[in-house]
């Protein structure tokens, strides 16, 4: 008996010391994407509005976008018309699941809290922002930055990214930031915004969850539990590679066609501008996934590798 006893406090802090609460030791992580996420905000108005190059680069964007008339243009309206439904269903349906089948009360509120202010941050963003100045490139001096259609799908997928549970985390990236990517490049070939705007609207999005996802991981201890890729068919590493397969594809595209107009700011090319627009907001939109399964991966993980 006296054994048994003895051995038992041992076992407990062995336990113990291996299991630590979800979100701990990475606050610092999550305070400086936000900051990543507001600083990048900021260079993207600057260099796409306030600037010379910046402001041809996006104009340009657009106005070659009017070479996608035709099927992609109705498919991209017919789109961005059901997307504010479609957005708050999917959004919705799985947050109204996941509270009522899992019982994350808490988790429900931060989330829709925070997906409310993302889009009520990009309309205020909309009206203090001052209207384009005039730097020599023809186009609309009202600012168009960030795309309103843009924060209200990036911040829908974000939303359910935050409510399931961290093995389905690494499939739900990879569907809302495409889902996100496709509103946002629509909305160019639709000549409603430019890239830069869509670019604007991720980075908004990242700036208001990533606080609410570290308050969703230090309240929800016992579902935030990360075992690692694998676990399950949606933590498999396929969604993180077709995730970095399309960041690279959008890569190497923004970097050959950026390449072929930026030497003299040629106006000769036909769809070079718009191809590296949409491909910088493949980045932008990959990259975010990415970079969330990396950080909400570590951030839930409870117990140590050791175990």
């Amino acid at each position: 008996m006296n054994v048994q006893q003895s051995r038992t406090p041992a076992t407990s802090n062995s336990r113990t010391s291996q299991v630590r609460n979800a979100g701990i030791g990475t606050g610092f992580l999550f305070f400086a994407a936000t900051i990543a996420s507001i600083i990048g905000l900021a260079a993207t108005y600057y260099f796409f509005v306030r600037t010379t190059t910046g402001q041809f680069i996006d104009e340009s964007a657009l106005v070659e976008a009017t070479e996608m008339n035709g099927s992609a243009t109705r498919a991209s309206t017919e789109f961005l018309d059901m997307l504010p439904v479609l957005s708050l269903a999917i959004a919705t349906i799985m947050v109204v699941f996941v509270t009522v089948a899992r019982r994350r009360w808490t988790a429900a509120g931060i989330a829709i809290a925070a997906c409310v202010a993302a889009n009520l941050a990009t309309q205020l963003l909309k009206f203090i922002i001052p209207d384009r100045p005039d730097r020599g490139v023809q186009t609309l001096e009202l600012n168009s930055l960030p795309s309103g259609h843009t924060t209200l799908a990036a911040s829908a997928a974000a939303a359910v990214f935050l409510m399931v549970s961290p093995r389905w985390r690494p499939l739900a990236g990879f569907l809302g930031s495409t889902f996100a990517v496709a509103t946002g490049v629509s909305t160019v070939i639709n000549q409603w915004h430019r890239p830069a705007d869509v670019i604007a609207a991720f980075l908004v999005v990242g700036a208001v969850m990533l606080p609410a996802g570290w308050l969703i991981l230090r309240t929800g201890n016992s579902w935030n539990v990360w075992r690692g890729y694998g676990e399950h068919w949606a933590a498999s590493r396929l969604w993180v590679s077709l995730t970095v397969i399309a960041l690279l594809i959008g890569a190497a595209v923004a970097g050959f066609t950026l390449l072929k107009v930026l030497p003299g700011l040629s106006q000769d090319s036909t769809t070079d501008y718009f191809r590296a627009g949409a491909a910088l907001i493949v980045i932008a939109g990959y990259l975010s996934a990415l970079g969330g399964t990396w950080l909400f991966g570590i951030a839930a993980r409870r117990r140590d590798s050791a175990r």
